[in-house]
């Protein structure tokens, strides 16, 4: 009887001693989220008349940006406009939508909603993929 005593007291002990050390744990850092926008107006871009959108908000001074454009390019037809949003010759447009982080790639389908994004670097099969999965095309 006084083991089951023993063992029930330490059990106890043992799960007082976790909760002090979980509640003394610090929380994580605090992590930031870059801001993509869910609906654009496309008459804030050219290609207006095109089914599908695919403006890249990038900088001038960013070599990612640049070898995302250069990805993105071959999308261009009747069908897709391809945007460059650069940061010094449209900072309205990066304010007005809130992006804050660049490259930043979306393609908005006829009614400027957001179907599909990428922050960051992305491939070329990335890019075709995203855009045949939002046409219906695979």
């Amino acid at each position: 009887m006084s083991r089951l005593v023993l063992a029930l007291v330490l059990v106890l002990v043992a799960t007082g001693v976790a909760l002090v050390l979980q509640r003394r744990r610090p929380d994580a850092p605090t992590q930031r989220t870059w801001a993509v926008p869910t609906q654009l107006d496309r008459d804030d871009f050219p290609g207006v008349d095109a089914e599908w959108l695919v403006a890249i908000f990038t900088s001038a001074t960013c070599s990612t940006c640049a070898g995302v454009l250069e990805r993105a390019e071959p999308l261009r037809s009747d069908q897709v406009a391809v945007v460059d949003v650069e940061l010094t010759a449209q900072r309205a447009l990066h304010e007005r939508y809130h992006v804050d982080a660049v490259p930043t790639l979306v393609v908005a389908d006829a009614a400027g909603v957001v179907v599909a994004s990428h922050v960051g670097p992305v491939s070329t099969s990335e890019l075709w993929s995203t855009l045949a999965t939002v046409r219906g095309d695979g």
